[in-house]
Order: C-alpha cells, then structure tokens, then sequence
C-alpha cells in the first residue's frame, strides 16, 4: 500500500510540477524510510499522527543527521500529505503544526579588543611611516578604513562605497546607506574622526572617500579584504582570522561585552529584525555567567 501511495506522488511530481529525476530520487528515498519507521511502529502513511512525524525526525536527530538535511525529509514528508490531502486520500495533515528543524546558527568569529588595538596600531604605524607617495597614500587609506569599520560596525560594502557627502559635523557623524537604500546615522569616536579628518585633506576632489580607478569609482571589497589580511599577518595575528566582517563582528561584541543594550547595537548595524543583532548574545550569556559565578553569594570563592 505505502509504495503504491508513494508511486502516486511521484507521479505527480514529475507529471505536473516537472521535478527533476534527481528530485524525484530523493524524495522516493526519503520516504521511503518514513514508511519504513511508520511500519516498525504500527503505524501506516494512512494512519500516522503528529506525534509519529515528530518522533521520526527525534530519531533522526538521534543519528547525527544534519538540520538541513532532516528539514529537507520533512519537505518531502509535508509535501507527500498535502498531496493525500488533496486526492481526498487522507482528511487530515499529520505535518501542519510539525515546526522545521532549525540549524544553529555559527557563531561569528571575533577577535580580542587587544587583537583590535594591535592591528589599528600597526596600520596607524604604516600611515604615520616613510615610503613612496603611492605607498603613504594606500597605507593612509587602509587605516582609515580600519578605524571607521571598528568605529562604526558597517558593512564592507557601505564602508568602501561611502560618499563625502555622508562625513557630517565635522566628522563626528557618518551617514550610512544600508539594504534597502535605508539610512541611519552613526556617530564616530574621535579616534577614527581624527584619522577622516587628516585622509580627507590628501584626496583629490571627487564623490567618494576611497576613491580607485575601478569602473565603480572606489575601492573594492575584494582589495580592502587583501589589505587587511597582509596588515593582520604584518601584526603577528593570523589572516585566516582576519576579513573585513571580523571586525564588524568585533564590533558589536565588543559593545555588548561593554554593556550596550542589545537594540542600540541593531540600529548601529543596520539590522532590520533584532533576531539577526541576538547571534551577538553569546556575548551577554558569557558575561553573566561570569558575573553570577564571581558574585553569588554561594559560589566556590
């Protein structure tokens, strides 16, 4: 009975909604094993409940399968009720309430504040160091874009494309321009200020405050990336550690560790839902940890 339902689906699969062989291999595979794991537990396709669909996806969590790939199976097992559901086969949908499983999410890496510190030194060093012209200048702008990236948390792609135009207040304040053509304004510590200040005075006129010859007119992720990695190994920390959103990374987790409220840092990066700005809070998780572990009045002193 279940590999004539099964045989039914696919049928359909390949018949009106074109799915490819491949597809259709992996969703006859797929449940295939559901059926089987319904038969060992005196269940059928026909008969299964919620609690039969949320026990298969336990086992095979159980068994080291991925998120993704066990929120795949149950794509296949949605889709192939929805279709009994359809054919008036079935009158009910065991997978409606089924949540997906979700795959956590990694946590960013982050350096240390003092790992910050030595490559903002090192790269004020070169600025400040002899050498040719062209040599100053792309030592100049490789700090500044530094400074404002640790200063600001922006992403790499409003970093090199900022405008002139955006250095307001004498460059206590910088207006972004995020997805969506969505705006906000940041403020800028006086460190990274100081170093706008002095950069802006050696740029020739034009729009954008790090200008290329490229076709877009300012210099591109893929060079500051490369920069940055060669000023991380000049600074004796490993480049593999070291990119562009590391230090967007940094940061943010350098604010909360700092006690910033979790909603001050979602502005300050632009993130639309504070869901995105919380892979930060194993920042704060750590941190009381700490802080219950240091004060609680029954902890081992």
């Amino acid at each position: 009975m279940s590999g004539h339902l099964i045989g039914a689906f696919l049928e359909m699969m390949s018949a009106e909604r074109g799915a490819a062989k491949n597809t259709i291999d992996a969703y006859q595979r797929d449940l295939t094993d559901y059926a089987a794991y319904l038969q060992r537990h005196e269940a059928s396709l026909m008969t299964a409940g919620r609690e039969h669909v949320a026990a298969y996806l336990d086992r095979l969590k159980n068994e080291g399968l991925s998120a993704s790939s066990s929120a795949r199976r149950l794509s296949a097992i949605r889709q192939f009720h929805k279709f009994l559901c359809a054919d008036a086969l079935r009158g009910d949908d065991p997978t409606r309430i089924v949540a997906s499983p979700k795959a956590r999410r990694a946590l960013p890496k982050v350096l240390s504040i003092a790992e910050v510190d030595k490559l903002l030194t090192t790269a004020e060093a070169e600025a400040n160091a002899g050498g040719t012209r062209y040599r100053r200048a792309a030592a100049l702008r490789l700090y500044v874009l530094l400074e404002l990236l640790y200063a600001t948390g922006m992403r790499v792609s409003e970093l090199v494309s900022l405008k002139r135009s955006a250095v307001m207040r004498d460059a206590s304040f910088l207006t972004i321009t995020g997805k969506g053509s969505k705006q906000r304004v940041v403020p800028v510590n006086d460190r990274a200020r100081d170093a706008v200040r002095t950069y802006i005075e050696t740029l020739p006129p034009g729009p954008y405050l790090f200008p290329a010859n490229g076709a877009e007119g300012y210099v591109s992720r893929q060079v500051f990336a490369r920069d940055l990695k060669g000023l991380a190994g000049r600074a004796g920390i490993s480049s593999a550690r070291v990119a562009p959103h590391v230090l967007r990374h940094a940061f943010a987790s350098h604010l909360l560790h700092g006690g910033a409220d979790l909603r001050v840092v979602q502005m300050l990066l632009g993130h639309a839902d504070i869901s995105t700005t919380q892979i930060y809070t194993h920042v704060l998780d750590e941190k009381l940890r700490t802080l219950v572990e240091t004060h609680h009045p029954l902890a081992e002193g």
